[in-house]
């Protein structure tokens, strides 16, 4: 019987992203699969291709803002498991102090209980600016 990915799967990998745990994160992820990144050259962002580099790509957002976050994020799969959603509020404070916080989506596609595409969409809002930003104490 093979492998389904379920809700608590999507939610496992995302409470793995917010302790920037990269294992956790890619346990879901198929060998072969494609990232599309929220912004880049391209009108679908940017293409990341492979476990490996999509990794990297995580591990470099964690670097570049250390506290980053996906909050409130929220789970559902298709009815027969081909394609999930996951809903969130990203938060994290820029290298120049500025703060991004926007909600957006994955989009899935899924295959064999392994996450074959992530295609990343978040909506355009300008930074906030230091001076005004908010602590992000507890969040």
């Amino acid at each position: 019987m093979p492998r389904t990915l379920t809700a608590a799967d999507l939610q496992a990998t995302f409470d793995a992203f917010n302790r920037h745990d990269i294992d956790g994160v890619m346990t879901h992820f198929a060998d072969d699969c494609v990232f599309y990144t929220v912004s880049g050259e391209h009108e679908y962002g940017n293409r990341i291709e492979g476990k490996a580099a999509i990794a990297r790509a995580f591990e470099a957002v964690w670097t570049t803002m250390p506290d980053v976050q996906w909050a409130e994020h929220t789970h559902f799969l298709s009815e027969d498991g081909t394609r999930g959603v996951s809903q969130w509020t990203f938060r994290a404070t820029n290298p120049d102090g500025s703060r991004t916080e926007v909600q957006g989506v994955d989009l899935f596609r899924i295959a064999d209980g392994r996450i074959v595409e992530k295609q990343a969409i978040r909506k355009q809002r300008p930074a906030i600016p230091a001076a005004t930003a908010p602590a992000l104490a507890g969040k």
